[in-house]
């Protein structure tokens, strides 16, 4: 590869790293304008994890993401406008209005599921990868999750199976330090995320989430081996997410402040932004959010789907 080329790679990776961060910061503004009911997980902070991972990925993969999901949609290349008109619940929204924040599938861009469930993701994506084992077409399925999934049975039976049968399978554990609002270690034996891939005799690695290039490489050894028939591997990303861990929850009650201002400094952002010329990140942002402002237009401005559609179009029950 020459340097030309990783320079626009690292421009495009960084590009989608901004679009989820205003995205997240315009979904965020919407649900507190009430525009967006129910709830919302937002992802800034964590972007390099999904951009990094997904950057790895070929048309053909599958991703499960989490309730927190809208990072890993875009990585992999959902339409934002059509995403934010899901959120947003409109017609053109990319499940049609239906799926809302928290379980949206998005399957022409590979994401087979965002789930509400905790570990659902990892028993989405391996099924998926044992579909890909039957068809045998070479391809790789991720599974994102929080490090609260590690102790629910989904992560246990999941990696004990994906191991026995070699999948092709990534297991990517986002540990934002924080299962909704209890800290990791307060209910994790052994506090290690990694140590327990040894039980399945599967490959682990713990690297900083926040630092895109060591996402990126080891994401890339990870799908490969997968793709070579060298089974799963277990990624434990190390990461923090800026904001809450849902709704009007500011993380200020149970996250001490000297914390968040050192997890803050280690913004993914500005760290990855340093990869690029001053004058690319500036110019990349600017076009960003100009590109939002037309993202924002088009979802506010989508017809709401007609329930007298859905009902027409519903099957009717046979007579007994």
């Amino acid at each position: 590869m020459t340097d030309d080329s990783r320079r626009r790679d690292l421009e495009v990776l960084y590009r989608r790293m901004v679009l989820i961060r205003l995205f997240e910061d315009a979904v965020q503004r919407l649900f507190l304008q009430g525009d967006i009911q129910g709830t919302t997980h937002l992802y800034q902070g964590q972007e390099a994890v999904s951009v990094g991972v997904c950057s790895a990925l070929r048309e053909g993969d599958s991703v499960a993401a989490t309730y927190r999901g809208h990072g890993a949609c875009l990585a992999m290349g959902s339409d934002p406008t059509a995403l934010m008109a899901e959120l947003l619940g409109r017609e053109t929204g990319v499940c049609g209005g239906r799926a809302g924040t928290m379980n949206v599938i998005d399957l022409e861009h590979g994401i087979i599921g965002c789930f509400g469930i905790v570990g659902g993701s990892i028993a989405a994506a391996t099924g998926a990868a044992l579909a890909s084992r039957v068809r045998g077409d070479g391809t790789v399925a991720v599974a994102f999750f929080g490090d609260g999934a590690v102790n629910q049975a989904y992560f246990h039976e999941c990696l004990n199976f994906a191991s026995v049968m070699a999948l092709p399978a990534v297991f990517v554990c986002e540990n934002n330090l924080y299962g909704e609002w209890t800290r990791m270690e307060t209910v994790t034996a052994g506090g290690s995320v990694t140590r327990r891939a040894d039980a399945y005799a599967m490959r682990a690695v713990a690297l900083d989430g926040n630092d895109l290039r060591a996402v990126v490489e080891t994401a890339e050894e990870a799908v490969r081996r997968a793709r070579d028939g060298e089974g799963p591997t277990l990624v434990e990303a190390r990461t923090y997410r800026h904001k809450g861990h849902s709704r009007l929850d500011t993380g200020e009650r149970y996250r001490p402040a000297e914390e968040v201002e050192a997890w803050l400094a280690q913004d993914p952002l500005p760290r990855a932004a340093t990869l690029l010329a001053d004058d690319v990140a500036t110019r990349i942002r600017a076009e960003v959010e100009t590109e939002m402002e037309g993202v924002l237009a088009a979802a506010l401005a989508a017809p709401w789907p007609d329930p007298a559609r859905d009902r027409d179009a519903a099957p009717t029950k046979e007579p007994a």
